[in-house]
């Protein structure tokens, strides 16, 4: 429940940016998946409630997140060679995830797919600090969107990682114990996640101005 709370105070956060003069395309894709996701949470409690299966849910939500995340990454990094790779890998890994689902694993949560497309993220997230600290130009980074959004990801990804992305292999040797502490640190990621958001959201609106000026 606490992961639906953050993610409904971002998603509320979130439509301040189309009160805000020249926000980019980026930014303004973040409602719709925002309320993509708050959905998905609260579809996957009730399946949960009444006894049923939501890994199939999960993983194909899988597949638009990582592709609306490299897709972010696409528009936020400069170099155009590199923001065509970015999509052109979004495309293969929307078709290789596709087909982990159909054909190979069928019966339980897509760690392979996850453990894929967060490497892709992390790389490219990586790349995109590379880049900023080469900038000529001074950054005011604690008023720049892309770099909390980047924050956020980058740190969430590298740290669910070992535990969504190796969700096969721990499934042979799980506690209960095991299982309530993975929950408590992944709902403590996206919390954080959740909170780098919102400040990407209000960091240029006067909210913003006033907690960083």
């Amino acid at each position: 429940m606490l992961i639906i709370f953050f993610i409904a105070l971002s998603l509320i956060a979130s439509f301040k940016i189309y009160g805000q003069e020249k926000s980019e395309f980026y930014l303004k894709l973040f409602p719709p998946y925002l309320g993509l996701s708050l959905l998905i949470e609260i579809v996957a409690i009730y399946l949960v409630q009444i006894g049923a299966k939501n890994y199939i849910l999960y993983s194909v939500f899988g597949i638009i997140e990582f592709a609306f995340f490299l897709f972010v990454l696409s528009e936020i990094i400069k170099k155009k060679s590199v923001r065509k790779i970015i999509r052109i890998t979004l495309v293969l890994n929307v078709l290789v995830s596709t087909s982990n689902i159909l054909f190979f694993q069928t019966g339980t949560y897509t760690s392979i797919s996850y453990s894929f497309g967060s490497l892709l993220v992390v790389v490219f997230s990586i790349y995109y600090f590379f880049e900023l600290f080469r900038y000529p130009k001074f950054i005011r980074l604690v008023k720049e969107p892309s770099f909390w959004i980047c924050s956020g990801i980058l740190f969430y990804y590298c740290c669910s990682f070992p535990l969504l992305g190796l969700t096969t292999l721990l499934s042979y040797n799980t506690t209960p114990l095991l299982i309530r502490n993975a929950y408590i640190i992944l709902s403590v990621l996206n919390c954080l996640l959740y909170t780098l958001f919102i400040i990407a959201f209000l960091c240029r609106s006067r909210i913003g101005k006033y907690i960083f000026s």
